[in-house]
């Protein structure tokens, strides 16, 4: 399977979460483990300047809070904002800012959702438009960073920062908005509508009111390029991985892509893990501490059971779920190994990446100031048929991201 089969096949209607990429060997097992192989393979192949013949592009990963949808409804013609949730069987779908304050009541939110609905429609969106919020009027800072006047900020975990003599800055400071644009929808009702990536926003109205631009990565060809010892190097470490999964049961991996409560007590400790800054390099070690992690969990649920029914089932079902675990631990090494291989070669072509310099500088705040990051990650897009996939480096972003507070929530 090359990068488009990949893309083809992960394909939703609606943009939903995407999982990391080395989850797709716990979520889809032994079909998850081979496409992850596959699809780093394809992008390799790009970085390597031998790109395969359909058209990729990338994307950059703007880490904006709150997501926005913005644009008509088909089945009444009327302009709507909203925020996760517009697709869903009882949407959210807010025409006017009573419908605002029924559906959003969280003051944050609310007044982020408000300037939305008052400003977007100027836009002249036709279709349906999904995007991250960056800021709304009054976020923006001036700040002095590394002797350097900066306007800044911060919509989520990363601050961004653009000199404050630039265009761009000026730009921003006199919007009431800013919008990064990434997803489009079309369809005759909200149910059916099909989500692409190749969005096309040169056809807005432009207004001083708000700031928007799409996610446009600029094309790495010549600029971020393995050499061909980096090329070794990932090749011999994919090559690696696919040895340790032809060795690993298939029956296992299907069974975890299969069970709910499995999987989710696999994915839980490993997210633990990330909260920690803990990189897993000691996979048996993992194991052993993750069976010991779940079956507390198991018996502190078994004793807060009140109805002696209610512990039986416990009981029986802590039985089952260890009895895969202990049976299967060396089993799991394997896969723990399978997806640090991954991470570790999908974290090769984000450095590489990050080599580009972005639109906005990015920083982390800490105690004593600001700290430099790379961006919260990239997304690889199939630009014939509009399909994506995520980067994210877990340790970097993520680790800090389940430990931020959400400034637009408050």
């Amino acid at each position: 399977m090359n990068f488009t089969d990949f893309l083809t096949e992960a394909n939703i209607s609606k943009n939903v979460h995407l999982e990391h990429l080395e989850d797709e060997v716990l979520n889809r097992g032994v079909a998850g483990a081979r496409d992850a192989i596959n699809f780093l393979q394809s992008l390799r192949d790009m970085l390597a300047g031998n790109s395969p013949s359909r058209t990729l592009n990338l994307t950059t990963k703007w880490d904006g809070a709150p997501a926005v949808f913005a644009g008509i409804n088909p089945e009444n013609g009327k302009f709507f904002v909203g925020t996760k949730g517009v697709f869903a069987k009882n949407a959210k779908l807010n025409y006017t800012n009573a419908d605002i304050d029924a559906n959003h009541p969280n003051p944050g939110l609310n007044k982020k959702l408000k300037i939305a609905l008052r400003y977007l429609p100027k836009l002249g969106i036709k279709g349906i438009l999904q995007g991250d919020m960056m800021f709304t009027k009054g976020d923006i800072k001036g700040e002095t960073i590394d002797g350097e006047r900066m306007a800044t900020f911060t919509p989520n975990t990363i601050t961004y920062a653009v000199p404050l003599d630039t265009r761009l800055a000026q730009n921003m400071l006199a919007a009431q908005i800013g919008v990064v644009f990434h997803t489009s929808y079309t369809g005759r009702t909200m149910e059916d509508m099909k989500a692409s990536f190749n969005i096309d926003i040169k056809n807005l109205n432009t207004t001083r009111d708000i700031w928007f631009r799409d996610a446009d990565f600029t094309d790495v060809s010549g600029t971020a390029t393995f050499t061909d010892q980096e090329t070794k190097v990932i090749t011999r470490l994919l090559s690696d991985v696919g040895s340790v999964f032809k060795n690993t049961s298939a029956i296992v991996m299907n069974r975890i892509a299969t069970n709910d409560k499995i999987r989710l007590f696999i994915k839980t400790f490993n997210n633990k893990k990330v909260r920690e800054g803990e990189m897993i390099k000691d996979t048996i070690s993992h194991v052993r501490q993750m069976i010991l992690d779940i079956e507390k969990q198991m018996n502190d649920k078994i004793l807060e059971a009140k109805r002696q029914d209610t512990k039986k089932n416990r009981i029986a079902e802590k039985t089952e779920i260890m009895r895969f675990f202990r049976n299967y631990a060396v089993e799991l090494k394997k896969i723990f190994d399978i997806q640090n291989g991954i991470t570790e070669a999908k974290n090769m072509i984000i450095r590489k990446l990050q080599q580009v310099e972005q639109v906005a500088r990015t920083f982390i705040k800490t105690d004593s100031g600001y700290r430099i990051t790379a961006p919260e990650g990239f997304v690889a897009i199939d630009h014939l048929k509009g399909n994506a996939v995520k980067l994210v480096d877990r340790l970097e972003f993520s680790q800090a991201n389940f430990n931020a507070a959400k400034n637009w929530s408050k």
